[in-house]
């Protein structure tokens, strides 16, 4: 009988002191968890920027298989387990992956748009990316994916789809695809791979919003699958890489794409659609909306915002050393450029954000913002709007006063008016999302 009691705690012990371990540390890592949910409601950081999942508690088993499943983990905890049930505690760091809907074991996760509180104008569309317009499909940032690995994803998509659905003319194009952005890329790719007669039409560049990045910005997480081409082998790589690579896709295939022509019409015909651009007009039996979501960059609407120094998006911060500068804004495009300026060398940069804190930018970017301010390199001011720019200086409002400060220059981050004229003018439903799919 003493021999079985030994051979018994033999096994017992060491069993009991591996699940306590595992208790322990499971308990160190949800306290964690719910210090970063915390943190974020107390920064106001809980409405996510895009596409981001809901969670069933009734489902929810605590597997953490949706937390080691996200491509931003552990660089950023999106999600984490509190209560022994799934959360995603950090909104603001949730870029739309969706990884952790396909990774869920009971399916306790849905992917919406929007929150309850802040809500998001999406056009409506079918699951095939079709709108209420037959013939007219969506793609991309529009759509609301503008991670570039689902906005590639969903070109490809979207064009197979329509692709199936067209009745060919020979006297037409088989489709139009507006934007070559990471969606209107992988699409004319995409079409060019089913040899269809087709043109991509981009009013800038190869990469749509991409390419007015700032310098360096690194631009994505994980990789993703181009038409033709096969997997781009990109985990962390930075803007002028990804355009880079894009360029060397295009040369080798041969895609088609017209640059600096910009869509300026589409008018629905017996069999298709009528184009009208800057350059031509054309005839297509379909179309593929790739743009991107800012349409109109966002103005301030103030005396003096009409001068050469008033700029809408910061491309390079070399060129901003030695001068005054005014950042507007407070999320992730107005820290980043504000951040990067910073560090130049005699540069004299101030943040001007109309709310109490930065509630729509990523934890890396507010931290970093934090960090140059208490050094010194960063004025930031909160609760505070512009009221006149002339050509020396800047006047903004705050609580208490108005402050006069000298300026040589002004970007304005206060993203984009969603191009909502033209989707009307085309008969496009818009649907603003409350935390719905």
């Amino acid at each position: 009988m003493q021999n079985d009691w030994t051979i018994f705690l033999l096994y017992a012990i060491p069993v009991v002191i591996v699940y306590t371990y595992y208790l322990s540390r499971r308990a160190t890592k949800q306290r964690t968890n719910r210090e970063v949910f915390w943190e974020s409601i107390d920064s106001g950081m809980t409405s996510p920027p895009s596409l981001h999942p809901i969670i069933d508690s009734n489902k929810c088993i605590g597997c953490e298989a949706c937390v080691h499943a996200c491509p931003e983990f552990p660089a950023h905890q999106v999600l984490g387990i509190i209560g022994n049930k799934a959360n995603l505690v950090s909104p603001t760091d949730c870029i739309g992956h969706g990884a952790c809907k396909e990774a869920c074991p009971v399916g306790a996760i849905s992917l919406v748009f929007g929150t309850a509180e802040r809500g998001i104008d999406i056009p409506n569309i079918s699951p095939e990316f079709e709108t209420n317009i037959p013939g007219i499909f969506v793609a991309g940032e529009l759509g609301g994916m503008g991670l570039i690995k689902n906005a590639v994803e969903q070109g490809r998509q979207a064009l197979e789809c329509l692709s199936s659905k067209i009745e060919k003319n020979n006297n037409h194009l088989d489709v139009a695809i507006v934007g070559a952005g990471p969606a209107g890329f992988s699409a004319a790719l995409a079409a060019h791979e089913k040899k269809l007669r087709y043109v991509a039409f981009e009013q800038s560049e190869l990469g749509g919003t991409v390419a007015n990045f700032p310098r360096g910005k690194l631009v994505m997480t994980s990789p993703a699958i181009l038409p033709i081409y096969g997997e781009m082998k990109f985990r962390e790589t930075q803007k002028e890489a990804l355009i880079d690579f894009w360029r060397g896709v295009e040369k080798q295939t041969g895609v088609n794409i017209h640059y600096k022509e910009k869509i300026l019409e589409v008018k629905p015909t017996d069999n298709g659609f009528l184009l009208t651009t800057t350059k031509n007009t054309y005839r297509t039996a379909a179309v593929l909306l790739a743009i991107g979501r800012r349409g109109t960059p966002r103005t301030l609407g103030v005396e003096g915002e009409k001068q050469s120094k008033v700029v809408y998006s910061m491309i390079d911060p070399s060129e901003y050393a030695d001068k005054q500068v005014l950042v507007v804004g407070g999320g992730d495009s107005a820290l980043e450029a504000a951040n990067a300026i910073a560090e130049e060398p005699g540069s004299v940069v101030t943040l001007s954000y109309r709310s109490g804190s930065f509630s729509r930018a990523k934890r890396k970017n507010r931290q970093k913002s934090e960090s140059l301010a208490e050094a010194g390199k960063l004025n930031i001011l909160f609760n505070s709007n512009v009221k006149n720019i002339s050509e020396e200086k800047v006047v903004i409002g705050t609580k208490n006063e108005n402050l006069e400060i000298g300026n040589d220059a002004v970007i304005v981050c206060v993203g984009g008016i969603l191009p909502t004229g033209f989707l009307n003018e085309i008969g496009i439903e818009v649907e603003t999302k409350y935390g719905v799919a």
